[in-house]
């Protein structure tokens, strides 16, 4: 297991990107790396493209335990709702260990300011390898992140709808995914885990988007800094929202169980919001 292997550090340095770090830590620990899937969630770091919400470890981890909901029940419907608890599991052991989700808190830094994303890199080359906040970080959690992602894994089949919904998972469908591929971002829901932070359904259109440009380069890192689909895909939903990132602001509420968050999906809850990020995400892609 991770603890055992004891590379977290390794693998970060490797992979250049957090929540590749974490996806990639975690897909090897369940036994199903997959290099594609992890290289897309290379956008997900610094918060989501740098805009400092939720840590860029969290997304990569909960994309994992949602894979790995998926292999475990071949029931789509179910295997949502199993990745939306593992999300849930995985959220509170990270603020748990860190008392926030957030990058920008974690970090103490404004990724989105050159003086900000300036003061972090060189806290990192001064940090180096042993001593970096994030290096340190992943080897602390990683190994607290498998386990809780293992427990919402085994605890989440209890008392669950039969048919779960996930507005990230609607996301990646009219992108086309697979059922595999929607049950990997289902976890994204209601700001992650049905938290209320931010959107969930965004982070999927970037996933979504970012997994399309992995398989047309085989092996290529995906451009990071000045991403031209990223850039058209958050420009679009700050434009639909306001500049809103939070789900419980764009909703106008708080989902208390995966039930209600079903329903809510279901009757077309922020539908026009994911029209937009498809729109926006199948546009970049096209291009």
């Amino acid at each position: 297991m991770l603890a055992e292997h004891n590379d977290a550090k390794k693998v970060f340095w490797k992979c250049g990107a957090c929540s590749h770090a974490l996806a990639c830590l975690l897909n090897r620990e369940f036994g199903h790396p997959d290099g594609d899937a992890e290289r897309a969630s290379d956008l997900l770091a610094g918060g989501v493209v740098n805009t400092g919400h939720q840590c860029g470890m969290l997304w990569g981890a909960c994309q994992a335990a949602g894979a790995e909901a998926f292999r475990r029940h071949p029931d789509p419907a179910q295997a949502t709702a199993v990745a939306i608890v593992a999300t849930q599991y995985v959220l509170k052991s990270y603020v748990k260990r860190t008392g926030t989700p957030d990058c920008r808190e974690v970090t103490g830094c404004n990724l989105e300011s050159p003086f900000g994303l300036g003061k972090l890199m060189v806290t990192t080359i001064l940090g180096g390898f042993v001593n970096s906040p994030c290096f340190n970080l992943i080897e602390k959690w990683a190994p607290e992140a498998l386990a809780s992602a293992e427990e919402g894994l085994t605890h989440g089949k209890a008392a669950l709808p039969l048919q779960a919904m996930s507005c990230a998972s609607e996301v990646a469908k009219k992108m086309g995914a697979s059922d595999e591929e929607m049950v990997t971002v289902a976890g994204f829901a209601g700001g992650m885990g049905l938290s209320g932070n931010a959107c969930g359904a965004l982070s999927a259109a970037i996933w979504m988007a970012t997994l399309a440009w992995c398989r047309k380069n085989p092996g290529k890192t995906p451009p990071y800094f000045g991403n031209p689909w990223a850039r058209d895909i958050i420009k679009a939903f700050r434009d639909a929202t306001s500049s809103t990132f939070r789900c419980d602001k764009i909703t106008g509420r708080h989902f208390a169980s995966v039930d209600e968050h079903t329903a809510f999906v279901k009757s077309g809850g922020c539908a026009k919001l994911i029209d937009v990020l498809v729109q926006s995400a199948g546009a970049s892609i096209a291009g």
